[in-house]
């Protein structure tokens, strides 16, 4: 049973961006990606439009996410326990 909840521990912080087809308001088909939590950052979500763009290059068309902690608001120096909202949506070339 200890394995198991060790396994679960590093697979939930280990994290990874994913990729979902999405349409736009105008009809074009474009990629929604989500790179949320502690683990991730804004790089892995450009790394997965990337690889997910096959190497051809992307369009960002929006991003949303969790404004950045202030300094004020944070403990000893670090961000703890905050969660992490990213998501962009990107088009391929």
């Amino acid at each position: 049973m200890k394995k198991y909840l060790a396994l679960i521990a590093v697979l939930a912080l280990s994290g990874c961006a994913t990729a979902s087809k999405t349409y736009l308001d105008d009809g074009e088909q474009g990629l929604s990606i989500d790179c949320s939590g502690e683990a991730n950052s804004w790089a892995k979500c450009y790394e997965k439009a990337d690889a997910s763009c096959a190497g051809t290059g992307y369009r960002i068309i929006g991003t949303d996410g969790t404004p950045a902690t202030k300094e004020s608001d944070k403990t000893l120096g670090l961000d703890v326990g905050n969660f992490k909202s990213r998501s962009v949506v990107v088009v391929c070339k």
